[in-house]
């Protein structure tokens, strides 16, 4: 731990299961492409119909709020084609936008490929690189600098993955695992495990390929799902660290700096850190735009903000419109009416909480003219006790949260960069 800084506040008890009403499962629906193999070119807005997972109001396109007496207005300068903002104790939908939109995911999908694969690979293993590990890493993607015939631990190269979102730590990390194809496999098995259907994995490290999407919705839930492992946690939450630079015979091994794109975590690109910032992933591709997905706490309360392919331009408007979504939730809690919920996965032990949620499947479209959005159900994990601890300490504290009172389900009738 010495070697690397981590991030001023992070996620001390995991983000932990939750929500309270199951959703019946459904398969994952395959997005359609244009006939040559390509995703439909984007719409200018989003589908008529989209998942009603979490809620009636979440399949509806357009901003969706309920606010009570009290409750402060929305930013005014929020352009993201998608968004979320979720109570990460009580997994409810404070307001959204689009929230079941099937849009390319960018590096944001590294998410679910560290929740899969994580716990399967010892962070102490060690592994040298083949050329093999390194073949099909996408033209122009972010790489934090893996070597042929190098070695390198598990820890480093999930460091890899989270603070410079490289795609060829990805690459080695799903050779370790069986390789592309049973990783993309395993992805796609997690995330309908997950109930995360709006999901369609092509690429585990986000690289823009043709059919691969996720939604705001999704995404919120696999960072919900992820942050409850200590070692998501530790990855996602840490701000610098060393990498294993050059390793030659009879010599010391060569380190240097990397530090994590997320700039509301550094600072960097003119911003500041944002109070209470604790990961997780950011991400930018051609198709995609800039995506993010952030985790923060302020006194007792916890939030979860996704946004999706802001039109502002510029590599902070994700950050941006993502800062004005935290200071507005944080002062929205308790003040507006949920329009939804985060659903729980399939296999969670919800029975006694009450009634599953309804759903419907739609026709679904990658960047979505005139299709619905899969039924994208994901984990509905709510967040033990986050507590604000510098320097990395975690401690777990697995519980099932607090159920709203008398509300039932239903929410109110890698282009390459990965900056």
């Amino acid at each position: 731990m010495s070697a690397k800084k981590t991030a001023l506040t992070v996620l001390s008890a995991g983000l932990l299961v939750p929500a309270v009403l199951v959703v019946p499962a459904h398969a994952a629906p395959t997005p359609p492409t244009d006939g040559k193999g390509q995703p439909p070119k984007a719409a200018a807005g989003p589908p008529a119909s989209m998942s009603t997972v979490g809620g009636a109001l979440l399949g509806k396109p357009g901003v969706q709020v309920n606010p009570l007496a009290g409750a402060p207005a929305l930013p005014t300068n929020l352009t993201g084609r998608s968004w979320i903002v979720a109570d990460a104790e009580t997994g409810e939908v404070l307001a959204a936008n689009n929230a079941h939109w099937r849009l390319p995911p960018a590096s944001t999908l590294k998410m679910l490929f560290a929740d899969t694969v994580l716990p399967t690979l010892p962070k102490d293993k060690v592994h040298k690189v083949t050329d093999q590990d390194m073949e099909g890493v996408g033209a122009g993607s972010s790489l934090v600098g893996v070597k042929e015939d190098h070695e390198y631990s598990v820890h480093d190269l999930w460091l890899g993955v989270f603070l410079r979102s490289g795609n060829d730590a990805v690459h080695v990390l799903a050779a370790m695992n069986g390789g592309i194809e049973k990783t993309v496999k395993d992805m796609q098995a997690h995330a309908e495990e997950l109930q995360a259907l709006d999901t369609h994995v092509v690429s585990p490290d986000g690289y823009d390929a043709p059919e691969q999407v996720s939604s705001a919705y999704d995404l919120t839930l696999i960072a919900r799902s992820g942050l409850q492992k200590q070692d998501f946690r530790e990855y996602c939450g840490t701000a610098e660290a060393k990498f294993p630079g050059r390793q030659e015979p009879g010599k010391p091994r060569e380190y240097f700096e990397i530090q994590n794109t997320n700039r509301l975590m550094t600072g960097s690109g003119g911003l500041s850190p944002y109070k209470g910032i604790a990961g997780v992933k950011n991400g930018n591709t051609t198709m995609a735009g800039s995506t993010f997905t952030g985790a923060a706490q302020q006194g007792n309360k916890k939030l979860l903000v996704t946004v999706m392919n802001p039109s502002a331009g510029g590599l902070n408007s994700v950050y941006e419109e993502t800062a004005g979504l935290f200071d507005w939730g944080f002062a929205a809690i308790g003040k507006v009416k949920p329009v939804g919920e985060l659903v729980p996965p399939k296999s969670a032990d919800t029975s006694s909480l009450g009634s599953p949620a309804q759903s419907h499947e739609n026709s679904s479209s990658a960047a979505g003219e005139g299709a619905g959005g899969g039924v994208g159900t994901a984990l509905g994990v709510a967040g033990g006790a986050l507590a604000a601890i510098a320097g990395g300490a975690y401690a777990v504290n697995r519980r099932w949260p607090r159920r709203p009172r008398g509300r039932r389900s239903g929410g109110g009738g890698g282009g390459d960069q990965a900056s």
